[in-house]
């Protein structure tokens, strides 16, 4: 279902509806949720949501990108014109009025946004059908391009899952997807329902619990690493990274096991929480390990 668009009107067709202000982050970050989908941005995205067995609602893009998506559009629709997914064509200054924004990377697709699992389904498959060893937590942040850069550093340093908060930034919003590179599709995660009450079931579930936050009985990161109850196969860690303005909340640290610093020099007290997260990923990569 090749559609060709030759206007901006978004209200031509009320599929195009998905794609109404985009740059809004307030309202999008409202609307997704709400209609069940996400937005997929540049062609790699949508080829990484579509191999995790996303399912499209629509696909945009301008014209010259159509024979590159096609493959990756038979295979997710059975049909290179998207059988009953609305496929829609148009030149690429009629698709910048539309998006408020240059298509630089050649498409968006509307995705349907999957069911999240429920924790402990998380906790005991998150490791392909095992159970995790190494889980973080994102607590309240509001930049999406640190949820990205958390999620990218995930995947590439070997976390099992990611967990975010229920007032963290939503990890399939736009910018996030893009920032993580599409590692929001491949890396497990869920939000979670009581926070920081969800610290006891991470804890009753083997989870030693580490906020990394300055305080007078923090512990460095690198002493951390290496404490006895980290050691063996049946380690497991969750670390719980804050919000970039005010850091982890007290009720937080006070729950958690431990608290752990990263080692700073030249007057440095803390580093963004996502190079943050991806120094604390680096550090703990051997925890759990069988």
């Amino acid at each position: 279902m090749i559609i060709e668009l030759t206007s901006a009107d978004l209200s031509a067709d009320p599929r195009l509806d998905d794609y109404t202000r985009l740059k809004d982050v307030t309202l999008r970050s409202k609307l997704e949720p709400e209609r069940g989908l996400y937005m997929a941005e540049s062609t790699n995205v949508i080829e990484r949501a579509l191999s995790a067995g996303h399912n499209p609602r629509s696909f945009l893009m301008s014209s010259r990108w159509l024979p590159t998506l096609c493959p990756l559009i038979e295979t997710a629709t059975g049909a290179d014109d998207g059988a009953d997914v609305p496929v829609f064509v148009a030149p690429e200054d009629i698709l910048e009025q539309m998006t408020g924004f240059h298509l630089h990377r050649g498409a968006l697709a509307a995705m349907q946004r999957p069911v999240l699992p429920a924790l402990n389904e998380l906790l005991a498959t998150a490791r392909g059908g095992r159970p995790a060893r190494r889980v973080v937590v994102l607590e309240d942040l509001v930049d999406h391009t640190n949820v990205g850069a958390a999620f990218r550093s995930a995947a590439a340093l070997g976390v099992d899952a990611v967990l975010v908060t229920p007032s963290c930034a939503d990890p399939l919003y736009r910018r996030a997807v893009r920032v993580s590179m599409g590692t929001v599709f491949q890396v497990p995660w869920t939000r979670l329902q009581s926070w920081p009450g969800d610290i006891a079931l991470l804890q009753d579930a083997g989870f030693t619990v580490a906020s990394l936050a300055l305080s007078d009985d923090s512990v460095s990161l690198d002493e951390f690493a290496t404490l006895p109850a980290l050691q063996g196969p049946d380690a497991r860690l969750a670390m719980v990274m804050g919000t970039e303005g005010d850091g982890l909340g007290r009720r937080t640290i006070a729950a958690s096991d431990y608290t752990v610093k990263i080692p700073m020099d030249h007057g440095v007290d803390s580093l963004n929480v996502a190079a943050a997260s991806a120094v604390v990923f680096w550090a703990t990569r051997g925890i759990g390990a069988s």
